[in-house]
């Protein structure tokens, strides 16, 4: 395994995609490539100027969560670069796995039922329906539930 795809966004299950996808990069002597997807609906309602400058899209190292994820990657000796993509989140994360050749896609999972997850959406769902490279889901555990020992 050379490359490893990390997608975050700063929230718990994807902090725990990050933990375990830079033990995997360590383990296997991968490098890393994190990546956070910003939709553009997001990226819109954030700005009181709807308007972005042309030409001006932020860029990764101005992004919190990609400069954390890289801090860690850091302390752990793991090589790492960082994406910050606009659009979709599944689409962009498949697309930038192809780009890579990325050996492994690592993303978090919120524990959703049913609903919630139709009402919030889900990245890692139609991410596996999107691509052909391996994915490996970390799911956040469920509240209530005994964890795996």
């Amino acid at each position: 395994m050379k490359t490893i795809l990390i997608a975050t966004d700063g929230m718990e299950p994807a902090q725990q995609a990050v933990d375990v996808g830079l033990e995997l990069g360590a383990d296997e002597g991968a490098s890393v490539t994190f990546v956070h997807v910003t939709p553009l609906v997001d990226l819109v309602e954030g700005m009181e100027d709807p308007k972005p400058p042309p030409n001006r899209v932020p860029a990764p190292e101005d992004d919190p969560v990609l400069r954390q994820a890289l801090e860690q990657a850091r302390d752990r000796g793991v090589p790492a670069q960082a994406e910050l993509l606009l659009g979709y989140v599944p689409t962009q994360i498949a697309r930038l796995a192809e780009d890579l050749d990325a050996d492994m896609i690592v993303v978090g999972s919120r524990s959703l039922g049913p609903l919630k997850r139709a009402v919030l959406g889900s990245a890692s769902r139609p991410l596996l329906a999107m691509t052909r490279r391996p994915v490996l889901i970390v799911q956040e555990p469920v509240v209530g539930e005994p964890s795996a020992v």
